[in-house]
């Protein structure tokens, strides 16, 4: 019963006890390797005992469970290349995929489900992810050289959610959409595809698949005030030159500036300057 209630205290991640753990598994998810999936998919065998430790940590009551089914959602959709097969990029078979992300949904259920978890349920949960990844390393997913540029523009995203009341919002909105009218398409997608195959060739896929899914829940926030949320083509057109421009900061040191001029350059009002450089 005191681990129910130690749960039910639990309202948001900065109050859960085993916030460390759950922040090192989930910085880690986009920067799985593809060596690993093999090895995750090897240590994962599931077990009468441990299909209960996963009944238990999934139950209604647990800590934070609808973060829980957020974080399974964000799992199948950065990994939705290596589950469908198919494409040059996917070195992996996706049979062998599906068996590892089954390891990881059991590290992301018992790291948050801890308080309400003996120690062998969270061990049964987390032994194949820590048979590959024994020790945490807790940091924010790697962005490349221009992180600051590309973080800005991801922090303005969801302040283009309040256009309908903020009136700067709104200006850089329709200032968007000018543009999307009179830009060159193709320019646009050519520039894009070659981010794209830096992001294959460096192994930044996932953490692509990661920009594109926190730009896209930055602007389809509904607004504070009203609760409204922009839908339409509109919206449609104005995120995809948002999520455009934040994967081609992504790859800038893998990319020719040109392509980063050509998809940054809708949304350079909602790009921060980089800031100088410290002085040697």
């Amino acid at each position: 019963m005191a681990r129910r209630r130690i749960a039910s205290a639990v309202e948001c991640l900065e109050q859960h006890p085993n916030s460390p753990e759950i922040l090192a598994v989930l910085a880690r998810l986009p920067h799985i390797a593809d060596r690993d999936l093999p090895l995750l998919a090897d240590a994962w065998h599931n077990t009468v005992p441990l299909a209960e430790a996963r009944g238990k940590a999934l139950q209604p009551d647990s800590p934070l469970v609808l973060e829980v089914l957020s974080a399974f959602e964000a799992v199948q959709a950065l990994f939705a290349d290596d589950m469908r097969g198919g494409e040059d990029f996917v070195t992996v078979d996706p049979q062998i995929t599906t068996v590892a992300l089954k390891a990881v949904r059991d590290a992301i259920a018992a790291a948050y489900a801890r308080p309400v978890l003996t120690r062998g349920e969270h061990h049964l949960l987390t032994q194949a992810w820590r048979t590959v990844y024994p020790i945490d390393q807790v940091g924010a997913a790697d962005l490349g050289a221009k992180a600051e540029e590309l973080t800005g523009l991801l922090a303005a995203l969801p302040r283009l959610a309040t256009r309908c009341h903020n009136p700067l919002a709104a200006s850089q909105y329709a200032h968007i959409l000018d543009i999307s009218s009179v830009m060159d398409r193709h320019l646009h997608d050519v520039a894009k595809d070659e981010a794209w195959r830096a992001a294959i060739i460096t192994g930044r896929r996932r953490v692509w698949g990661m920009v594109r899914r926190s730009g896209a829940e930055g602007l389809g926030r509904y607004c504070a005030r009203c609760r409204q949320r922009g839908q339409g083509d509109e919206t449609a057109a104005v995120l995809s030159l948002c999520l455009d421009a934040a994967c081609g900061l992504l790859v800038a040191d893998a990319i020719d500036d040109t392509f980063i001029d050509i998809l940054t350059m809708p949304v350079n009002a909602l790009v921060p300057e980089p800031r100088p450089a410290a002085e040697a």
